[in-house]
């Protein structure tokens, strides 16, 4: 499967440049948009991390980070499969309504312009809102429990948005990596058998 297969046309081809040229381009982009995300979640869960060891509950700590981990790859799995690709038209229901017209945005963007850097990360400003909502709340909680989780959500986040960044920009030669990438580029392809009728 070739990259000018998986690529857009009709972004490469406005561009009026070579497809390589453009990829490395947009990719020196979307990493200028993750670092403000990374440094800003990565000292948070530093601050955090050392509060917490600094107690005598420093195993409890770690815990609640893993625990952070797991509660986003949960929350992402269900809000990619049930909200993102769920089967139900925009007004069946007031929730699921509102969140797939506001979820879907985020995830169709990138499908149709799988190598355009507006639409590869989510950049700082999206999870900021959660953030700022569940952060003060986390500190009426013992600081190696819910703050500490927090650190843990934020940081898988973080890890997501590289490794999304990795899966359209990469080069790597491990098996791992490169199969990953070749189904996530068939994704983001519109090719799976029943993207076309989730989209209607």
């Amino acid at each position: 499967m070739s990259e000018t297969i998986l690529s857009s046309p009709s972004v490469s081809g406005t561009w009026g440049v070579p497809f390589e040229t453009f990829k490395r381009r947009e990719a020196t982009l979307t990493r200028h948009r993750l670092y403000p995300l990374t440094v800003f979640y990565t000292l948070y869960g530093i601050v955090v991390l050392h509060i917490a060891f600094s107690t005598t509950h420093p195993w409890i700590a770690v815990t609640f980070f893993f625990a952070g981990c797991v509660v986003w790859i949960l929350t992402e799995y269900l809000f990619h499969r049930f909200v993102q690709h769920g089967r139900f038209p925009t007004d069946e229901g007031i929730i699921r309504g509102s969140l797939q017209e506001r979820m879907n945005p985020l995830h169709r963007e990138p499908q149709l312009r799988p190598f355009d850097a507006k639409h590869i990360s989510g950049g700082l400003k999206y999870a900021l809102p959660l953030f700022f909502l569940a952060g003060p709340i986390s500190v009426f909680f013992p600081f190696y429990t819910t703050p500490v989780l927090l650190a843990g959500i934020v940081e898988s986040y973080v890890a997501e948005e590289w490794l999304h960044y990795a899966l359209h920009f990469s080069k790597s030669r491990v098996p791992l990596i490169r199969r990953m990438k070749k189904y996530h580029l068939y994704h983001c392809s519109l090719k799976e058998p029943d993207s076309q009728k989730r989209s209607g």
